[in-house]
């Protein structure tokens, strides 16, 4: 009929332009799908090489520090040049050995006692060499001169070791004391398990001595000593906080009063006695 023959001119149309519509939709859809993942793919291998270079970035930040300030390598330039000049001394003496024993106090009056009597005593039974306290000092000449403070080698009767930085231990013996302030010169003699002229064949690294009449109020120091009398070439940074101080130092069985000290905010620990307080140039 001429109703069917126009539905059928409507609809062929429409299901031809459904059809290529689904084929060209099918095209673009995979065409668009094949983008993406091969886009996801480069964006993915970017990722990776991103994460092997910053990997790697962070190795070679691990292997070697980058100092941020000027002044914070000039810091680490002043310690890795003056640390192998850097000695600390270990103070022994013969120190009496006591040993405890019993006996009856009535026993020299009235003879043994029947009931065993017995009463705790103390008595000295010969002497040995014992480590009594620890400083530091650092070296000025390659023959081996050690300056450090007096008070650290105050007891005539002790014996003096000085350890270098490179774990090598030497005899030492004091050549003066300064009665005003508080400085010693040593001698650094025979090499332990070692003969005396290797030590004196030795050529020691040592610091170089500054001005102190140029230091001014504020200026930045760096100290390097025996903290503790454990841990050796410790470095404590800070200012000089002023010039010319009085003080009444006191240790032991002495008390002294030292002139024109400089004071600084560095941390100063027992067992630094005797250590260079530096500048940035790396001077004393």
């Amino acid at each position: 009929s001429l109703l069917q023959k126009q539905a059928a001119l409507f609809f062929v149309p429409v299901l031809l332009s459904s059809l290529f519509g689904f084929l060209a939709g099918g095209s673009i859809g995979g065409y668009v799908y094949w983008k993406v993942h091969e886009e996801l793919d480069a964006l993915k291998l970017q990722l990776e090489h991103g994460r092997e270079r910053i990997i790697e970035k962070e190795r070679v930040i691990e292997k070697e520090y980058i100092p941020q300030t000027t002044q914070e390598q000039a810091i680490i330039d002043v310690v890795e040049e003056v640390s192998p000049a850097v000695v600390s001394i270990v103070i022994t003496k013969d120190v009496p050995v006591i040993e405890q024993f019993f006996s009856d106090p009535f026993e020299e009056f009235f003879g043994p006692s029947p009931f065993q009597f017995q009463v705790p005593q103390f008595r000295q039974n010969g002497v040995e060499k014992q480590e009594v306290g620890g400083g530091s000092g650092f070296l000025i000449s390659a023959d081996g001169l050690v300056v450090t403070n007096k008070h650290v080698v105050l007891d005539d009767t002790a014996s003096y070791t000085i350890f270098t930085n490179d774990g090598k231990s030497y005899s030492a013996k004091v050549l003066a004391k300064d009665p005003v302030q508080d400085l010693a010169i040593l001698k650094i003699g025979k090499e332990s398990e070692a003969t005396e002229e290797a030590a004196v064949a030795a050529s020691f690294p040592f610091a170089r001595l500054g001005d102190s009449d140029t230091l001014r109020i504020g200026q930045t120091v760096i100290a390097i000593g025996n903290a503790l009398g454990e841990f050796r070439n410790t470095v404590s940074v800070g200012v000089i906080s002023g010039l010319g101080r009085t003080i009444t130092a006191s240790g032991g069985d002495f008390v002294e009063t030292i002139e024109d000290v400089i004071q600084t905010d560095a941390a100063i620990n027992q067992g630094n006695s005797g250590g260079p307080l530096l500048n940035l140039a790396g001077e004393v």
